[in-house]
């Protein structure tokens, strides 16, 4: 039984024919036909008389129209309190994440948020600063730590935070890829990126006595980025941000670090907004997903 059926199952009832229905329905007459004619097959009984002048319930038609105007009265609630959820549901999230994640990963992502919520208004913030999320500073973070530490954080674990080695097809092109570690003497590194970042890389470079090695910095992850994509030596960068880079190529298997996560987080103050809980309820198995790629 299709609740289509039902609707013009009604319209015909009030309006004494299949015309009448037809034009407060906007369809044609003969889909009103034809939607009665399917409803009393479905349920293998006789609703209406036709006659001349239009159509009378039969004695069964006039049992089920209660049931029928039930069935209506509660699809209008449906329809209402989805509305009204929909209401609440917009509004504005602040989405705090790490540069590096924000101008990769996360972007398209939002595009896609933005297309299944159009009510919800994303800020997001790309500052180096952990924002305060029991403060109100932000709603949502996507972040790089080795465990969430503050009363009231909601978390989830997205993905290990893995990272190792990457060049660009063009500089792969041009010079010999590093295979093993060994090999990394003599290839041009890019350094950089926001504090988190580079305080990570940085590590990694004095570990491996690859300091000297850096012939360009850039403060920020974008320009790192853009200068290995250019070809301008190799990166440290986060397997989930250069795995999901058709332009890049993993040199090495990643690397032994510290261990850390990639943490979806909200606060316990907010999780139950709708807005909120939409943004999360969004992201979070698309994120997984991309992390299980590397």
């Amino acid at each position: 039984m299709d609740w289509e059926d039902l609707r013009h199952f009604l319209a015909v009832a009030r309006g004494g024919s299949t015309l009448v229905a037809a034009r407060t329905l906007r369809v044609s007459q003969t889909t009103t036909a034809r939607r009665i004619a399917a409803l009393e097959a479905a349920l293998g009984l006789s609703l209406f008389e036709r006659r001349p002048v239009g159509y009378r319930l039969t004695a069964t038609g006039e049992a089920l129209l209660p049931h029928a105007e039930a069935v209506e009265r509660a699809a209008t609630a449906l329809e209402e309190g989805a509305a009204a959820a929909r209401r609440q549901e917009g509004g504005t999230v602040r989405l705090t994440a790490t540069e590096i994640l924000a101008s990769t990963i996360l972007m398209p992502l939002l595009a896609d948020l933005h297309e299944a919520h159009p009510a919800i208004r994303i800020e997001l913030d790309t500052s180096d600063r952990l924002r305060d999320l029991a403060a109100g500073e932000a709603e949502v973070a996507l972040r790089l730590w080795k465990e969430p530490a503050g009363a009231g954080l909601v978390a989830r674990r997205i993905a290990d935070d893995r990272w190792t080695v990457y060049a660009s097809r063009d500089y792969a092109a041009r010079h010999d890829v590093p295979r093993r570690r060994s090999e990394l003497a003599g290839h041009v590194f890019v350094g950089g990126g926001e504090p988190a970042v580079w305080s990570i890389y940085q590590r990694w470079l004095a570990a491996n006595g690859l300091e000297e090695a850096v012939a360009f910095h850039h403060n920020s992850s974008v320009g790192l980025l853009a200068a290995v994509r250019a070809g301008a030596g190799l990166a440290a960068l986060p397997c989930i941000v250069a795995e999901n880079a058709p332009d890049l190529i993993r040199c090495l298997p990643p690397m032994d670090m510290e261990a850390r996560g990639i943490w979806l987080l909200t606060h316990e103050r907010h999780r139950h907004q709708p807005r909120v809980r939409a943004v999360i309820d969004f992201l979070a198995p698309r994120l997984v997903a991309l992390g299980r790629m590397v």
